[in-house]
């Protein structure tokens, strides 16, 4: 083959390559704005008045007047900021909790051996089949029947144990050599200590990631919380959102609405950018073996 027909190859490949780029940027573009339209809508909805909202018989996608009063109306209209409290306190003792439950875990079923580990880890994982709606119905009978009804207790100790999240930190602490550990119990080092120091800072990642979509779960527990909880001290900001459809308000003024929507979720998205790449990290490290 001729330098120049190589050449001519070369050229036909590359642009080849080239068209094959672009047209995976325009379907990813693509699939982000429709990803990305239910956001811009419900900001986009919040920031119109109500009297704007109402007399668009066909739906503008922009405003040349917006307004804050929405956000205002929201939190007037029901204890929103109450209800943040209590999602706050809920969410950072479940999760509190739950990263404590699921390191200890984790390693006794990764680092321990004992009589039974393996059908007593096959019995655990197969909790992961039962139907969520089953588990619901159970801790709901066990949470009234302790009268924990209307509590703290009784919205956070049926979410402190995760059977997902203690097996992907069991993997990831199975990824450190074992030789690490036996070098550790020679120096005569604690299982809690070799856990605590050696392990957890390794396998931090995966840690951190749990947390975060522990705190994502939190914020957006709806069923359980509906169903606890019938006394408005103990809502959630999701119970809150339910509340301003309940009294008509919401339904009445769906800017009002979207204003308290957007409120509740800008902290989850803020988290998200910010932590986006330890949480893909940390569960791509979790789900790898070897």
């Amino acid at each position: 083959m001729s330098n120049t027909d190589y050449m001519e190859k070369e050229k036909k490949s590359a642009f080849l390559s080239g068209v094959l780029s672009c047209f995976k940027y325009l379907l990813l573009t693509l699939w982000a704005l429709i990803v990305l339209f239910p956001f811009y809508w419900m900001i986009l909805t919040s920031v119109k008045s109500y009297g704007s909202y109402n007399s668009e018989y066909i739906p503008k996608f922009f405003t040349l007047s917006p307004t804050l009063e929405n956000y205002n109306s929201a939190f007037s209209a029901v204890r929103l900021s109450r209800y943040f409290y209590n999602t706050f306190v809920f969410t950072v003792i479940t999760t509190a909790l739950m990263v404590i439950i699921t390191v200890l875990a984790a390693y006794a079923f990764a680092m321990l051996d004992f009589k039974g580990k393996n059908i007593t880890f096959a019995l655990f994982l197969s909790l992961m089949m039962i139907p969520g709606e089953l588990v619901v119905i159970t801790n709901y009978v066990t949470v009234t029947n302790l009268h924990l009804r209307n509590s703290f207790p009784g919205l956070i100790l049926p979410s402190v144990a995760s059977v997902f999240y203690i097996y992907l930190l069991k993997e990831n602490f199975e990824q450190v050599p074992k030789e690490l550990y036996k070098a550790a119990k020679v120096d005569g080092t604690s299982d809690l200590k070799y856990l605590l120091k050696v392990l957890v800072p390794i396998c931090r990642p995966t840690v951190i990631t749990i947390v975060i979509l522990k705190v994502i779960e939190c914020w957006n527990a709806y069923v359980w919380p509906r169903l606890i909880t019938d006394d408005a001290n103990y809502f959630l900001v999701s119970n809150g959102i339910q509340e301003l459809r309940e009294t008509g308000f919401g339904r009445e003024n769906i800017p009002a609405m979207m204003a308290a929507v957007v409120v509740i979720s800008l902290p989850l998205i803020l988290l998200f950018l910010v932590f986006r790449k330890k949480i893909m990290s940390g569960v791509l490290r979790g789900g790898t073996k070897g």
